[in-house]
């Protein structure tokens, strides 16, 4: 057993330790082996019609039919002070393949979790029962949650079987960049997702120690390894940058990140405010959050220092702005959705 919440048995499957996995139920997440699955604030919302996550206003997502989930719930390698998932649980650093479960029994089980979440949703009659009913049958898969995805050794078998499933219209993955060899597997074995994300929360070396904690300690180079990857995947590419004041968000650190954005060249850059909202809440503060016309200044710094980019749009609810690569142009809309923008 490890202290990380997991325990691994000969011929067995990870499990999430029975103590964290009740935790994790009261935080109203799935648990199903080393997987987790949640319904997210915006999912929620818009079962009463009462908005939307960004992702549909900047990519045409269906928010009621989109599937948030990890097959690495309790594996990361960093400790990213900004994380608001239950990270102190983490330590485990490795997912042996023989001891993981295989794509079609996670996203069986995890829908059987998620199915509960929904079903509670059901007796309030200011929820829209039609989304509900939808709601049951994703057509958008965020790999994301807790942990790292990256970290199964499963995932372009993964990929394969969520896009072989008669209903799937995007999926959406997002790493810390520090399984650059998955990346690469993703490429070679034709299982790439519809947009991968790279989570990008610094420029230079002493930042990226203070603010992500890595647990590598060739943290740093795995990350550009994945870095000078995007430009060449074949699939849409996001930085997303999480900006925490007084670690990331000076004026004088804008240069830099506008040249490593220019020589990424993604498709698209997600510049966001941390929020002060779950367990970052014990390690940073509220006046670490950025207000939106900072994270507007700062998006317009970029675009001047970096050139290739221009502002796209923004979502002042969830404080983020979002740029857009004017020399690798791509619809913003993913075509999939063309019938619900």
């Amino acid at each position: 057993m490890s202290c990380s919440g997991e325990t691994v048995e000969e011929d067995h499957l990870i499990q999430i330790r029975p103590a964290i996995s009740e935790q994790l139920k009261k935080a109203k997440y799935g648990v199903s082996d080393h997987s987790t699955v949640e319904l997210c604030h915006w999912t929620k919302k818009s079962f009463k019609h009462e908005g939307s996550c960004y992702k549909h206003k900047f990519y045409g997502i269906s928010t009621h039919r989109c599937m948030e989930f990890s097959p690495a719930g309790m594996h990361c390698e960093n400790r990213c002070v900004y994380c608001w998932r239950p990270m102190e649980f983490y330590d485990s650093m490795k997912m042996e393949p023989e001891h993981v479960a295989e794509p079609e029994e996670i996203l069986t089980k995890l829908m059987a979790e998620r199915k509960k979440l929904i079903n509670g949703y059901y007796g309030d009659s200011r929820n829209d029962k039609q989304r509900l009913d939808e709601s049951l049958l994703p057509s958008h898969y965020a790999i994301s949650l807790s942990g790292e995805p990256t970290m199964y050794p499963k995932l372009p078998k993964l990929i394969k079987y969520l896009n072989s499933l008669e209903s799937t219209k995007s999926i959406f993955l997002v790493t810390n960049g520090q399984e650059p060899d998955m990346i690469q597997k993703l490429q070679d074995e034709d299982a790439l997702p519809t947009q991968l994300y790279l989570s990008t929360n610094a420029a230079d070396y002493e930042s990226f120690m203070r603010i992500n904690k890595p647990k590598y300690d060739d943290s740093w180079e795995r990350w550009n390894r994945t870095l000078g990857m995007l430009k060449d995947l074949d699939t849409r590419t996001v930085l997303r940058i999480t900006l925490i004041r007084d670690y990331n968000d000076q004026r004088e650190g804008i240069p830099a990140f506008a040249e490593m954005f220019r020589k990424a060249s993604p498709h698209f850059i997600e510049i966001k405010s941390y929020m002060h909202i779950g367990r970052s809440t014990n390690r940073l503060e509220h006046a670490n959050m950025l207000e939106m016309k900072e994270v507007r200044e700062f998006s317009e710094e970029v675009v001047k220092h970096g050139k290739i980019f221009s502002i796209m749009d923004e979502s002042v609810v969830s404080r983020i702005s979002i740029l857009q690569n004017n020399e690798r142009f791509i619809d913003r809309f993913i075509p999939t959705y063309a019938d619900t923008i």
